[in-house]
């Protein structure tokens, strides 16, 4: 049975539900630029990721995710778990609270207009892609990632997150992440961890480690200056010990990537990286706690093919 052009998978609550009120217009746009669908409102955390399998598996090759980072990255996950991967793409509307993967991938915010008139295009790059390997409740957890992965501070102001109402819409979803970041500051405590790049083992104590894809992170801060979708690497930023006062002081710095300067920060390319803590450290990998330390990262070079 032949299928339409595109599977467009919609989160309904990312954008603090603003991804719902705003589909009729989305669909519009992308009826008007000639491109066919069908579509599908996902229902619960990890929906993106069963669609996107059982779509590759009927025959979809273009899919299209239509919400912030997390439904982009569920959707990537399904892809690149059907097996079938090579011969798929993936387009991107953005309509979620954070959209830095679209940012990072594009240099650029845009609107739905733009964004459904590229999508119609089909204009291809290859990307990398992160792997993260952790323990969640005792059994080991996998996840992709396409913009970034982290382990301590950053970690925990996602972990703030999950406590948020998710009702209030975008313009309303921010600040209200910023008062949660605020608060996992108030609770945050550094760690010593070892950490193994190559044959290189080091002990330190650390604030966070970021190991990014894409050169943004949550609020378009610019975390990782020097990243590269495309160069087969990810850079992984080390924060090491710092007091709560340092980091107020750090903050405005991380939005124009001159943080990196800074003398208990820096930044290293690698193609795999291991964590391990005597204490468990939170994992979050695009904008989702997934688990706890240990953890290792490796990137998949190429491994994406996105519609830019």
């Amino acid at each position: 049975m032949p299928v339409s052009n595109a599977k467009v998978i919609i989160n309904p609550v990312a954008g603090g539900h603003s991804a719902r009120r705003e589909w009729p217009q989305i669909s519009r746009q992308l009826q008007k630029v000639g491109l066919l669908f069908d579509y599908e409102f996902t229902r619960r955390a990890g929906h993106a990721t069963e669609i996107a399998i059982r779509a590759i598996d009927t025959g979809y090759r273009y899919l299209i995710a239509v919400g912030g980072d997390g439904t982009v990255s569920e959707v990537v996950n399904g892809m690149l778990r059907s097996g079938k991967s090579a011969d798929s793409i993936i387009g991107i509307v953005s309509a979620g609270t954070a959209h830095v993967f679209s940012l990072s991938l594009l240099g650029i915010d845009e609107d739905h207009i733009h964004a459904c008139s590229r999508l119609a295009s089909r204009r291809k790059v290859q990307v990398d892609v992160g792997l993260v390997r952790c323990w969640s409740h005792g059994r080991p957890v996998e996840r992709f990632f396409v913009n970034e992965a982290s382990v301590g501070f950053s970690a925990e102001i996602v972990g703030a997150w999950r406590s948020l109402p998710g009702n209030l819409g975008r313009g309303i979803n921010l600040p209200f992440r910023v008062v949660a970041g605020y608060k996992a500051l108030a609770m945050h405590r550094n760690k010593t961890v070892r950490i193994r790049m190559g044959n290189e083992i080091e002990s330190l104590c650390i604030c966070t480690i970021v190991v990014a894809n894409g050169q943004y992170c949550g609020d378009r801060m610019l975390i990782a200056p020097h990243a590269s979708l495309n160069d087969g690497l990810l850079d992984a930023i080390i924060v090491e010990k710092v007091s709560k006062s340092e980091l107020i002081k750090i903050r405005p710095t991380l939005y124009d990537g001159s943080h990196i300067s800074h003398v208990k920060i820096r930044e290293k390319k690698i193609s795999a990286f291991t964590i391990e803590s005597d204490r468990p450290l939170l994992v979050e990998a695009d904008g989702d706690v997934i688990g706890e330390s240990p953890a290792s990262f490796q990137v998949m070079p190429s491994a994406l093919t996105v519609v830019a």
